[in-house]
């Protein structure tokens, strides 16, 4: 299949050098630096998770304020993403980048100090907008940095790497925090970092725009914060709730409806908020489904796991964080070396060995499990594998997706990769998860226990875990004992379906990625 005209402008966009062929000698350092950035970021969407039950315990919280102090960072991030990276695109990068990080420390501060739930709540959603300010700026500023595409693939590496390795050391390093200094420890480790990110960004972080005529287009930041937030709300809510209730397909509706009427006027404007048209080029749209698969898989292998090692086998958060290393650490070592096999191997090979390899992870547990009974070693290799089909494939997918973009549109593509991260990873939890918890229902046995208890065990692992406690003693065991059964009998399905997605996304990308597409060469 030839690559269309507008293909082919993209990809010569994407990779010329600039004539006076310079490179950028602070371009390693500002690496580093945005490096830092998104560990602090990445770190963050996680690191809740350790610190919640003292939160829960020390401020007391009702069931609906919890919620919200869950969700309300990630509905914030997600809702913001595109208008950061248009502003940002406008306004400068490097000054929305110090202005994000400005507001994230703030609301650290005030999550620090928060006596009441309303004012995590209220740090919460500022984290959320600081986030939101500061992961587009981050992408954006390497595209403009690094202009070899061949250290471009490289820095976009350690990018990919920084952020799965920062998702999963956030409950490593919270628990070692929490434990000892408490719930506001989670948030004070914001405060330093961001200060001495924001002194280095300051003096070291080059400036870059891409200037546009016309107004601001409030009528599409309306639409697309209004889309966004329905969207990840939706996506959320299906988790928690299940298809039975009528909120999530409300919401749902609301974001196809607002997301709909935003790219029908995006489409008609002369200089838009977000150049959708990005979607016509089949590389892009590739890329960005490989990203948004891949974290699919992750995000509900992550979440499943996590509470199979906490509830199934009784591990403490900060415990069954480390047991979940060997996916960060294969993600890592494939990062890093991923660039060379780009440049070796044509792009569409490399991304489909990795979604194909991401797949064999997903599906060994369930494989296992048809022979015998599976325990962590199992479960290790598998994330293990998984990690290094997601290093892979997401590396290949983000050099993909920014070199074929114009410069002049880089921050809106990297709302968009951003969204596939968030999104990706919300709706894994949500769909896969609720396929588990169907299955765990189902593959629970008359359990001969009053209304109120049986009704709590089926409910979820977690509950489950609660009443077998409470009862104790042998009965404790052999309830629990049941419950881990049947809940080890339901995540390996999920994860089998989720190995069917990334082999999807494979075929897509064999079929639809242009032999010559080469975007670690500077010229075609």
């Amino acid at each position: 299949m030839n690559p269309s005209r507008l293909e082919r402008n993209l990809m010569h966009t994407a990779a010329r050098i600039p004539a006076t062929g310079q490179l950028d000698p602070r371009r390693w350092l500002v690496l580093a630096i945005l490096s830092g950035s998104l560990l602090l970021i990445a770190m963050d969407t996680t690191i809740l998770n350790v610190a919640f039950p003292s939160l829960v315990s020390d401020l007391q919280p009702g069931s609906v304020e919890q919620l919200w102090i869950i969700d309300v960072y990630a509905l914030a991030l997600s809702g913001l993403l595109v208008t950061a990276g248009a502003l940002g695109d406008r306004w400068g990068r490097k000054r929305m980048l110090l202005t994000g990080f400005s507001i994230f420390a703030f609301a650290s501060l005030l999550a620090v100090f928060s006596t009441e739930a309303w004012h995590v709540i209220a740090a919460r959603a500022l984290l959320g907008v600081g986030g939101a300010a500061i992961m587009p700026s981050t992408l954006s500023i390497l595209r403009n940095v690094f202009t070899d595409a061949r250290e471009r693939a490289f820095a976009f590496a350690v990018w990919a790497a920084v952020f799965g390795g920062g998702m999963a050391l956030g409950p490593v390093i919270g628990g070692l925090l929490v434990q000892d200094f408490g719930w506001q420890s989670a948030f004070l480790l914001n405060l330093p970092v961001a200060a001495v990110i924001i002194a280095l960004g300051g003096w070291f972080l080059p400036e870059s725009a891409s200037p546009r005529g016309g107004r601001w287009d409030w009528w599409g930041v309306l639409q697309s914060v209004v889309g966004m937030l329905a969207l990840a709300g939706g996506i959320k809510q299906l988790g928690k709730s299940g298809p039975a209730s009528p909120l999530p397909w409300a919401l749902l509706l609301l974001a196809a409806v607002a997301l709909t009427v935003f790219v029908r006027r995006q489409l008609r404007l002369e200089n838009p908020l977000l150049q959708v048209r990005l979607f016509t080029n089949r590389s892009f749209s590739v890329a960005a489904s490989a990203i948004f698969l891949g974290m699919v898989g992750m995000g509900a292998v992550l979440f499943l796991a996590t509470q199979w090692l906490q509830y199934a086998h009784g591990l403490t958060p900060f415990t069954a964080g480390l047991r979940l290393l060997p996916a960060p650490l294969g993600l890592i070592a494939t990062s890093v070396i991923t660039p060379t096999l780009m440049q070796r191997f044509p792009i569409r090979h490399v991304l489909g060995g990795g979604l194909v390899v991401m797949a064999v992870g997903l599906a060994l547990p369930w494989t296992v499990q048809r022979f015998t009974d599976i325990g962590y070693p199992a479960l290790a290799v598998g994330l293990a594998v998984l990690g290094l089909g997601v290093g892979v494939a997401t590396t290949v997918a983000s050099v993909t997706l920014m070199a074929a973009t114009p410069a002049e549109d880089v921050g809106g593509a990297a709302a968009i990769e951003e969204t596939c991260y968030e999104l990706g990873a919300a709706l894994g939890v949500a769909i896969l998860g609720s396929l588990a918890t169907a299955l765990y229902r189902n593959g629970l046995p008359s359990l001969g226990l009053d209304g109120p208890a049986t009704d709590s065990v089926r409910d979820s692992i977690g509950e489950a875990a609660h009443v077998a406690h409470q009862i104790g003693g042998s009965a404790g065991d052999a309830l629990l004992h049941t419950v881990a059964t049947a809940y080890t009998g339901a995540i390996t399905p999920a994860f089998l379906a989720a190995g069917g997605l990334a082999l999807a996304a494979a075929a897509m990308a064999w079929a639809w990625i242009p032999r010559n597409l080469r975007p670690t060469d500077n010229a075609h």
